[in-house]
């Protein structure tokens, strides 16, 4: 059973960098043909898909973010991770990692994640 756990501060400083890591277990992340998302949720907004890194090693972004927006993996820890450039409080949000199948369909397609991490709020502030 494949399980996801995000980690990382729960308090970052406005222009700073938000740095989350997702660590999992019960499965590889290099296994065909799983995509590895990153997704977040603002108070009181929905879900918001952020970008993603493949089983082949290929990322995306959606492009509102994409500027600020970095994922990579460590193959050897089995672990993949989200950096997120200068941060407003605009950024505050729970993060969420999850996993799907990476020829489903739309990643904006929430019901296509078969796993996701229990979330880790972020608070953006001074």
């Amino acid at each position: 059973q494949v399980q996801l756990q995000e980690s990382g501060p729960g308090l970052v400083k406005p222009s700073q960098m938000l740095s989350l890591t997702c660590t999992v277990s019960g499965g590889s992340i290099t296994t065909s043909y799983y995509g590895w998302s990153w997704i977040r949720q603002p108070p009181g907004k929905g879900l918001e898909w952020m970008g993603a890194i493949a089983y082949d090693g290929s990322t995306y972004y959606t492009p509102s973010l994409k500027s600020r927006t970095s994922i990579s993996r460590d193959t050897s820890k089995n672990q993949f991770s989200l950096q997120l450039s200068s941060v407003t409080p605009e950024d505050t949000a729970v993060y969420y990692c999850g996993r799907r199948d990476r020829y489903g369909g739309s990643w904006y397609d929430f019901a296509l994640f078969e796993v996701w991490g229990q979330g880790t709020l972020v608070t953006v502030s001074s």
